[in-house]
């Protein structure tokens, strides 16, 4: 069985340890945990790993966030890889800090990586790993906020959710999108 991780984020240094990476931070908690390294091809940083009889072929798009439907779409594609096999890691801001959703399919939420991907696949129908981020900033403040390091206070719940997120993709491989949905969301 092969999955496809889709962590979203934006590339360069100074977007490191920000809200809006967390999916990039995800990916690389889950590359490590299982031994693999990424290198650079087309459209992503890809690491492929082998778990419990199954391969994860992990991606962190190059195309940065609003183009990240490009790369989904080639590395689905090239491996040959099902939608219902594809799992997109995001930030989410309505959703408070400290607080995980899993979804089979959804709404974009405003969230431009998503409506992306949305558009390439020609669908909303795709799993998704949200990662809530909160929303704690002052009106119009919402690209310093996204585009923000965490604070010291917000540290803890990150780590802690970065671990919980390994559980949810491991039994989301192994057990199905509604069984990490009725475990996880809740």
């Amino acid at each position: 069985m092969k999955f496809l991780l889709v962590g979203l984020g934006n590339i360069g240094m100074e977007y490191d340890a920000t809200r809006h990476n967390i999916g990039f931070d995800i990916a690389d908690t889950f590359v490590i945990k299982h031994g693999g390294t990424f290198s650079l091809d087309r459209h992503a940083q890809v690491a492929e790993v082998k778990w419990k009889g199954r391969i994860f072929v992990v991606i962190k798009p190059t195309t940065y966030m609003n183009l990240s439907g490009k790369a989904v779409k080639y590395w689905m594609d090239k491996e040959k890889i099902a939608i219902e096999n594809t799992l997109v890691l995001v930030d989410d801001l309505a959703l408070p800090l400290g607080t995980l959703r899993v979804r089979a399919s959804g709404s974009a939420g405003g969230q431009n990586g998503l409506k992306n991907i949305e558009l390439m696949l020609q669908t909303n129908a795709y799993p998704r790993l949200r990662f809530g981020i909160g929303s704690d900033f002052p009106k119009g403040k919402q690209v310093d906020f996204v585009l923000g390091k965490w604070t010291p206070s917000e540290v803890p719940y990150v780590k802690d959710n970065l671990l919980k997120s390994m559980d949810i993709i491991e039994c989301w491989a192994t057990q199905g999108i509604g069984k990490a949905m009725t475990e996880f969301n809740k």
